[in-house]
């Protein structure tokens, strides 16, 4: 196999990896830039090259300020492969890709995860029907094709993402049968312990708050406290159903987004074997990482929302230090000179990061809503294992993620467990009696991605 020599493989090019890739090379190193998508952006700046002004300015100016990121990595000292599939990365530093239908591989003398983060599964029942979506996945057909749902549409579960979509929504004229949150008085209760801390990040309250305002005046119905969700449907989503206050509440509509945050995407952390440990706060694998974003994999660092959540700004400081760390790693930079370069983008970053406590709090995703109550609901999509099935696992002498795989297929589909692996989780350590940290995640193996073995052969 062919392996093209490069001082730093950067994977993902969202505002992490972005970053991270034009600080790399300002620093006059080799850098290149790995993505699936067809242009820089990642998810969160999904499409931001190719928008034009008027849909920039329907997604608001956090979205827009994207543009400045992306043009930083023009002008030939990044190395940008587009449409790059990522299949394995090796502890050796050798990186696999399928581009065109042909395998490609890079030999990096460093690595740079910045993958960014996926939404967190929401298995509740009626949560495959069609008609069924991620609020993030609604976001990106609004950013990359300006659509959205032609029906009103029903935005259901708890996170900022929630509120700014359904104030995008608004302003491109789709209608809105009603937002239902599932945060409760204990949540904002809860919250109110890093209060203080996030009066001072003010301006992120400021936007939440206007977010409120807009949705208000455009008289969208909008219920909080909500538990017991379904989606009611034959075939087609028809209905979401919940309740309030003991109250049933019946919200017809044929797309319902769902959506309880984001979490980090540790598919590839996980498959290097590096350090993990479960962040109580998120409710998720996070990896272990020094404060350069360097893993206990010699040469490998990951930046941004792939290293815990902190939203885009955040990351993109990440980016940059995590490309300091290795600059200085790789001989480039001095110990002095990487502290001096650091030093405003660490004061940034804490600034950044005050009110992550705050919403950590605030929209902590409800057990019933991670964990369902009723056996027949699906956990693994792919193999259609539902939550009954890991719990008679369990009775069987199941005892992790892992042997669930051996009991009945669950996460060896196509997502290679992306869509089920913290519900499963889950579920077998509430039925053990265990912590998430004690049950473990699925053991992650190549390929990440789909490759056939044409594919794999041309390499």
């Amino acid at each position: 196999m062919n392996l093209e020599p490069v001082d730093v493989v950067v994977i993902g090019a969202g505002p992490a990896g972005m970053a991270g890739a034009r600080t790399l090379a300002d620093l006059g190193l080799s850098v290149v830039l790995l993505d699936e998508q067809a242009a820089v952006g990642g998810q969160i700046y999904r499409g931001i090259v190719s928008a034009s002004p008027a849909r920039r300015a329907l997604l608001g100016a956090d979205y827009a300020a994207g543009a400045d990121l992306a043009e930083a990595v023009k002008g030939g000292k990044v190395r940008h492969e587009t449409s790059a599939s990522v299949w394995q990365i090796t502890r050796e530093r050798q990186v696999h890709y399928l581009k065109n239908g042909q395998v490609r591989s890079f030999a990096a003398r460093a690595v740079l995860l910045a993958t960014g983060a996926m939404e967190r599964p929401f298995p509740i029942p009626g949560w495959t029907l069609p008609g069924v979506m991620t609020a993030g996945a609604a976001q990106i057909l609004l950013k990359t094709a300006g659509i959205g749902p032609q029906g009103p549409v029903v935005l259901a579960g708890c996170g900022p993402l929630l509120y700014l979509l359904g104030w995008q929504y608004l302003r491109a004229g789709i209608p809105i049968a009603a937002l239902v949150d599932t945060s409760r008085r204990e949540d904002y209760w809860r919250a109110r312990g890093h209060l203080l801390a996030a009066l001072r990040a003010w301006p992120y309250l400021r936007k939440g708050v206007s977010l409120l305002r807009a949705l208000r005046k455009g008289k969208v119905p909008h219920y909080t406290g909500a538990e017991q969700l379904q989606v009611e449907g034959e075939g087609q989503a028809q209905a979401l159903r919940f309740v309030v206050d003991g109250q049933p509440q019946r919200v017809a509509a044929s797309t319902v987004l769902l959506h309880q945050g984001v979490v980090p995407n540790i598919q590839f952390t996980q498959a290097l074997r590096a350090q993990h440990r479960w962040d109580d706060a998120q409710l998720c694998f996070v990896p272990e990482t020094d404060r350069w974003g360097a893993l206990d994999v010699p040469l490998i660092s990951v930046a941004g929302d792939g290293a815990g959540i902190g939203g885009a700004q955040a990351a993109a400081l990440q980016g940059q230090l995590a490309a300091l760390g290795l600059a200085r790693t790789l001989g480039q930079l001095t110990p002095a000179q990487r502290d001096a370069h650091a030093a405003p983008l660490r004061a940034e970053l804490e600034r950044n990061l005050r009110i992550r406590p705050f919403l950590d709090a605030l929209y902590r995703p409800r057990e019933e809503n991670r964990i369902p109550v009723r056996d027949d609901v699906t956990v693994c999509r792919c193999e259609e294992v539902t939550a009954g099935d890991i719990r008679r696992f369990v009775e069987l002498g199941c005892s992790g993620p892992n042997q669930a795989k051996s009991f009945g297929r669950c996460g060896m589909g196509p997502c290679q467990g992306r869509l089920c692996g913290l519900t499963v989780t889950e579920i077998i350590a509430k039925s053990r009696g265990l912590t998430p940290d004690e049950v473990g995640y699925y053991r992650i193996r190549p390929p990440i991605k789909p490759i056939t073995l044409g594919e794999l052969a041309s390499g």
